[in-house]
């Protein structure tokens, strides 16, 4: 939480998240445990705003932002996830790449480059949804019956948050949907013809949304007593790496950051014009700040292990006992 004529912090609250890696390459996260971490780190910030003598009454909006790619599909009428959620750096889709490969001429990984900015690979979300249909009958069936949603980490949250099997709002925004290869960033909607070359029946996509604008308000968790931010409309929605430009910024045509987490990624503004890289950069959506404004654009490299490397070397290889000693 923080002061927003400041922007001075004023109180926060984190919970390290397990990865499960049920087989090499695979990277998998339980999605309750998700959103459990996130009622958590809201009820503790609001305790410690209390304690700091801060009216939580104050706190006027909340903003989601979360790993991108990462790929949950759940069932909307009893509110759960159909299947762990496949994180952003799994490997596991690479006999799918291999097999859509097969289907395109020439066998061009680029070829849907100029529509999405991206390239085909194990890395975006349309590909592990594809892995899931193909391989988790429990899902082919909730697609069958309509009762089946996909999300990136973000709609899943706003979807419970909101009101869940109660009527919650199916959304995510530009710069997610950006990293499906399902989305033309350039209409700004779901394409139909990648929708069909992959397979994945539209209705079961989140409805597209601005980064910055209403989506809904905040209720009460029945599975916990309270619900600090009650009523507080979420209305604010990034990808983490669009986040991280947007909180350093970088507003301005050139501007770029890097940020080192998981991953490690630089992100530099093109302003209202999507370029594309000859040089293995992707070409992403960088933020669009309201429904009625133009999305801005940005290219992107990445290195998919930074941080990750240090947890890695003190959990699986046990050289380090703590992060520090890396």
């Amino acid at each position: 939480v923080f002061n927003a004529k400041t922007a001075e912090l004023l109180s926060h609250h984190q919970v390290e998240i397990k990865q499960e890696f049920p087989r090499e390459g695979w990277v998998e996260q339980d999605p309750k445990e998700i959103l459990n971490s996130v009622y958590e780190c809201v009820e503790k910030t609001c305790e410690k705003m209390k304690q700091l003598n801060i009216n939580i009454a104050n706190i006027r909006a909340i903003g989601v932002t979360n790993q991108r790619e990462t790929t949950v599909v759940w069932d909307k009428t009893t509110g759960e996830p159909l299947y762990n959620a496949i994180v952003w750096l799994d490997l596991r889709t690479q006999s799918t790449v291999e097999r859509l490969l097969k289907r395109i001429p020439g066998k061009n990984k680029t070829f849907s480059k100029f529509k999405t900015g991206l390239p085909l690979s194990t890395y975006f979300s349309a590909v592990k949804l594809r892995w899931l249909l193909d391989n988790v009958e429990e899902i082919r069936k909730a697609v069958e019956d309509r009762r089946a949603m996909f999300g990136t980490i973000d709609s899943w949250l706003i979807w419970v948050c909101v009101c869940g099997k109660n009527g919650g709002i199916h959304c995510t925004d530009v710069t997610n949907a950006s990293r499906t290869m399902l989305f033309n960033i350039h209409s700004l909607e779901w394409d139909p013809d990648l929708c069909k070359f992959f397979d994945i029946p539209m209705e079961i996509l989140p409805n597209v949304r601005s980064s910055s604008e209403v989506y809904g308000l905040m209720k009460i968790c029945p599975s916990r007593k309270s619900g600090a931010l009650t009523g507080v409309p979420i209305s604010g929605c990034l990808g983490d790496q669009s986040a991280a430009l947007v909180g350093q910024m970088c507003f301005r045509d050139g501007q770029a950051k890097n940020t080192y987490g998981t991953g490690c990624f630089l992100l530099c503004n093109t302003g209202q014009k999507s370029v594309f890289s000859e040089h293995g950069l992707i070409t992403t959506i960088a933020y669009k700040m309201g429904r009625d404004k133009p999305a801005f654009y940005a290219l992107e490299g990445s290195v998919a292990i930074a941080g990750a490397v240090v947890r890695w070397l003190r959990d699986n290889l046990g050289i380090a006992k703590t992060t520090q000693e890396v």
